[in-house]
């Protein structure tokens, strides 16, 4: 049976529209081409809050939220920050959904003593309209800003440390969360890497539980740390043990929510569909769209891109006990999200979106393109990662020498001082991680600006750590700065058909090509060739061109 996601491309196939940051590319592939597309959305609740309070009323493994409640109770709740979903949503947020009926159902039981917490670890720290976007008007009135803040990681007087795992991971939490009765936590999961023990022992967290898993050691390791098997993610699994270690101590009632992927709002619902089923009003939609970016400098490019808030809807809400939650959210996620796909491809084709998790409302820099390339869409497969070992990706982005002054600062440094000494992660980790984290620029920065921690460029980094040990090339189309691509050890190409070019004259003979057609988001369940016959098993294999 054939799978409507994969489409390959014949000589007559329209061009393929593709993100190149903030501006727009159409582009013809080579014959035999196979692009896989994300799912379409699955429908939304229609009654998102009463799901909420069915969640609330009927948890996993847990008494009702509402029989764990009593007068003076001391009560933290703690929130996903502004790192997804991915671009902000229109309002009102999930997250604002929930914490408005959890609200209601303390204030009924005498709940006064709260505390609600932006759970961000060493993420930059959220502005007023950031948490007012994501908690809404009501709640944010109300607690803004002694009672409802952002996470400091810094803070001497609050944070615990609680001792170490069996191996040997430290452990850290808010002394606010730890000292509560209860700490109730709201999530909002874009990827299957998400919610689970990672909220609290990721979220709540600071640098030194962090660098136990947050290092090239581990992420090397991992096998895709999209899929939270802790058999194939040691990062998961290294979480999983800190998050356990701190609910042997802490009683937390886990609330999580899964969203479908209706990133885009009517107008721009072209790029939801595949262009062969496009209308001719959609491809002068997305003509003007692109004309229009590609004639707007970066701010204006960047304001125009976020006024579209995405259209994200509620598919599931599960709460109570942290582990049985998760698997029902993260088999929801994967039913919206996963592609199968039959055999691996030579060479990958990856349109660069202007977002990221770290760069709301600022510039995608270079350390940040790296890590969608060789981080999250390489890993963003079950089974075998698309492209084979050994083989060639390429990505479209600008890939300049900019760099946000505020959020990034020091980002600016690692690539600049860093990179140019040495890209090894190891040595890297070893030599100058330490002294980032501890910096007394970097941490008053975080702490008192929107800043990242000085230890995150070397996070970002080690995110990339796997897919560079896997991916042989990576071909940037597009560059317009031939010193950054050196810096990280990437080629640059004029446009997308000399990366082709370059890409299969180091190709075995009839190579692979598989375009990922994203945004949206959409992961693939590789089935690797078993033999050489099967190769292209979804169909033959493409000649060059």
């Amino acid at each position: 049976m054939s799978n409507p996601q994969i489409h390959f491309i014949d000589n007559d196939s329209p061009a393929r529209l593709m993100f190149s940051g903030e501006q727009l590319l159409f582009e013809h592939l080579p014959a035999g081409t196979r692009v896989v597309y994300p799912k379409p959305p699955i429908v939304g609740l229609k009654d998102p809050d009463a799901a909420i309070r069915y969640a609330l009323n009927n948890p996993l493994g847990m008494d009702p939220l509402h029989a764990q409640l009593w007068p003076g109770m001391k009560v933290t709740i703690a929130f996903d920050d502004i790192s997804l979903p991915l671009p902000p949503m229109r309002r009102p947020d999930i997250r604002q959904r929930v914490l408005e009926i959890v609200l209601e159902l303390l204030s009924n039981h005498g709940v006064d003593d709260i505390h609600i917490i932006a759970a961000l670890a060493l993420h930059r720290r959220m502005t007023a309209d950031e948490i007012r976007h994501a908690v809404g008007d009501k709640v944010f009135n109300g607690y803004w800003p002694d009672r409802l803040y952002n996470h400091d990681a810094e803070d001497p007087d609050g944070m615990l440390d609680l001792g170490k795992t069996d191996e040997g991971e430290y452990v850290q939490i808010s002394k606010r969360a730890m000292e509560s009765d209860l700490v109730i936590y709201v999530n909002l999961n874009l990827v299957p890497m998400d919610g689970g023990h990672k909220s609290i022992a990721t979220g709540l967290t600071g640098y030194k539980a962090l660098r136990a898993n947050h290092n090239p050691y581990v992420m090397e390791k991992c096998d895709s740390y999209m899929d939270p098997d802790e058999k194939r993610s040691p990062l998961h699994a290294s979480i999983n043990r800190q998050g356990k270690f701190v609910e042997k101590q802490l009683k937390i009632f886990h609330i999580e929510t899964a969203i479908n992927n209706r990133m885009f709002p009517d107008q721009l619902s072209f790029f939801h569909k595949k262009e062969e089923s496009w209308s001719d009003f959609d491809l002068q939609k997305a003509k003007a769209l692109k004309a229009t970016l590609d004639s707007l400098p970066h701010p204006a490019r960047q304001k125009l891109l976020y006024s579209s808030p995405a259209q994200y809807e509620l598919i599931g809400v599960w709460a109570g006990e942290c582990e049985a939650v998760h698997q029902k959210t993260v088999a929801r996620c994967f039913e919206q999200y996963a592609i199968p796909v039959k055999g691996q491809a030579d060479i990958g084709i990856f349109g660069i979106p202007y977002v990221s998790p770290y760069n709301v409302h600022s510039y995608l820099n270079p350390l940040l393109v790296q890590v969608q390339a060789t981080g999250y869409l390489h890993n963003l497969y079950r089974g075998a990662p698309l492209v084979k070992k050994g083989g060639t990706v390429i990505i479209t982005h600008p890939f300049n020498d900019q760099f946000d002054p505020v959020h990034h600062a020091p980002y600016i440094e690692f690539v600049h001082r860093l990179l140019p000494e040495t890209r090894d992660a190891k040595t890297l980790h070893k030599k100058y991680e330490q002294k980032f984290a501890e910096d007394p620029t970097y941490i008053e920065l975080y702490r008192k600006s929107n800043a990242y921690h000085g230890a995150h460029p070397f996070f970002m980094w080690y995110w990339g750590e796997n897919g560079r040990q896997h991916i042989g090339r990576v071909i940037v189309a597009g560059a317009q700065d031939d010193y950054m691509c050196q810096l990280f050890g990437y080629e640059p190409a004029a446009n997308l058909q000399e990366a082709i070019a370059m890409a299969q004259d180091s190709a075995p003979q009839n190579p692979q090509m598989t375009m990922v057609h994203v945004p949206p988001i959409l992961m693939v369940d590789v089935t690797p060739d078993e033999k050489p016959a099967d190769k292209g098993a979804d169909k033959p294999a493409p000649s060059k061109v």
